[in-house]
């Protein structure tokens, strides 16, 4: 008699494929950086002043940036280019200004009529929350 010596056919592991997972992160990696709305950097640091009910911005509003020492900054345009760069928004679309805390209030008290007279009527000071407590 022949001794038959079959062994049981060896069991290959096989290991998982993870190229197609690493295709899904990549095309969600695409998808989030082209989907995502990268705003540039203020031209200069800005702390809105404390009030009751601090307001948040509105997404999409035209921003007005005034430095405490009375800088301004519209998107690109710096200094008196401002009006020029506002003169071409539509005046009956909100305006936000976004006004340093250490900004005197008749600095900005000044510049209110000069927006007013550019047509400018539904005007929005960004505020922060004041701390409780704080009087």
């Amino acid at each position: 008699m022949g001794r038959c010596s079959s062994a049981p056919p060896r069991l290959r592991t096989r290991s998982e494929n993870i190229v197609p997972m690493i295709n899904v992160v990549f095309l969600l990696l695409i998808f989030f950086l082209m989907t995502a709305q990268i705003a540039p950097p203020d031209p200069f640091e800005i702390t809105p002043p404390a009030a009751d009910g601090g307001d948040a911005a509105r997404t999409g509003t035209p921003v007005l940036l005034i430095g405490a020492d009375g800088a301004l900054a519209f998107g690109d345009a710096r200094g008196d280019a401002v009006f020029d760069a506002l003169s071409a928004l539509d005046r009956a679309a909100p305006l936000l200004i976004r006004a340093d805390e250490a900004l005197p209030a008749r600095d900005l008290a000044a510049l209110l009529p000069r927006l007013a007279g550019m047509g400018f009527a539904d005007l929005s000071l960004a505020t922060v929350p004041a701390p409780a407590g704080a009087d």
